[in-house]
């Protein structure tokens, strides 16, 4: 128990920093003590409940929500932005930025990036990117393949080849479909040396950036022809698939779903993708949401970008 001469010296120590804005240094000089003692009479401050420290959330954030989604799911970070339920021209670009954020704030030189082909998300993303000071040495590596319909093909070098100019760095594509017509091409793909090189570099992804789709494919994926047939869709679904992360398909409890489609997929593996330290995925909205929930579930991501909306939607049992 502090005694009362004690409690004063704390309180004024505490008035001094907090209230008055005068620095530890100038404290200690001020009141003829060692720049140690300030520091442990400001943390015993707080033990005593002279200092409360609390947070005041700006409108628009909402940490209640984030931190909730982490303890839930054991994500390393949950982002929720405010956005438009449900209206994907207000939705995807405050996704986007919120992504273009993280990323410049949480890049290191050296880092690998991987990203996913076929992502509206994504490309949102890429279009709020800034450079970022200082930094070198990135390489930004597709994860899925690139090549589709030539009317949509622009989209996946954009991502890649937009994000490393903005980043300084090099890019490294995947020039094969992101889905073979057989598993026998598809393994005849991989042994190609560009597309091998590309693979080779999975291992060293330190930055995954994925999006989440439902089972029904996106406009984006629609139209880059990187898609399944209707019978092998209604197959995924009969097997209890609910989305896909990388057109590799899992049920609402995150357990991968196979229904003959895995083998034609050239893209990263769900192994893989766990085993980046940094697995980040952008998704958002009703559509989406039990395919998140999947996604979360199977631990195929640690990090989140999502919309409140969705978040109060992962939150519900």
């Amino acid at each position: 128990m502090a005694s009362p001469e004690e409690l004063r010296i704390m309180t004024r120590v505490a008035r001094m920093y907090h209230t008055e804005g005068v620095r530890q240094p100038q404290i200690a000089q001020r009141l003829g003590l060692s720049q140690a003692r300030v520091s442990r009479l400001l943390h015993k401050a707080e033990r005593h409940g002279i200092v409360r420290i609390t947070v005041s959330a700006p409108a628009g954030t909402h940490p209640d929500l984030e931190g909730a989604l982490q303890e839930r799911y054991g994500l390393k970070l949950a982002l929720v932005v405010e956005a438009a339920e449900d209206e994907e021209q207000h939705l995807l670009p405050e996704l986007g930025a919120a992504a273009a954020y993280y990323l410049e704030a949480t890049l290191r030189s050296g880092d690998v990036i991987g990203i996913s082909s076929w992502s509206a998300s994504l490309l949102a993303l890429v279009d709020h990117l800034q450079p970022v000071p200082g930094l070198s040495g990135v390489r930004v590596v597709q994860v899925l393949g690139g090549v589709g319909d030539p009317a949509a093909a622009e989209h996946a070098n954009r991502l890649t080849d937009r994000m490393a100019r903005v980043l300084h760095g090099s890019p490294v594509h995947l020039p094969s479909p992101g889905v073979a017509g057989s598993a026998a091409s598809a393994r005849a793909l991989r042994e190609d040396p560009f597309v091998a090189a590309g693979i080779g570099l999975f291992d060293s992804i330190t930055v995954a950036l994925v999006g989440i789709g439902s089972l029904e494919p996106s406009r984006v994926l629609a139209s880059s022809g990187n898609v399944f047939s209707a019978a092998e869709l209604a197959g995924l679904r009969a097997a209890g698939a609910v989305g896909d992360v990388c057109l590799r398909f899992f049920d609402a409890h995150g357990a991968p779903v196979d229904a003959g489609t895995a083998d034609r997929v050239i893209g990263i593996s769900p192994g893989r993708l766990r085993a980046v330290p940094r697995s980040v995925a952008v998704a958002g909205g009703r559509r989406k949401t039990e395919a998140v929930r999947g996604a979360l579930r199977g631990g195929l991501v640690n990090v989140l970008i999502t919309d409140r909306f969705t978040a109060g939607r992962l939150l519900t049992p």
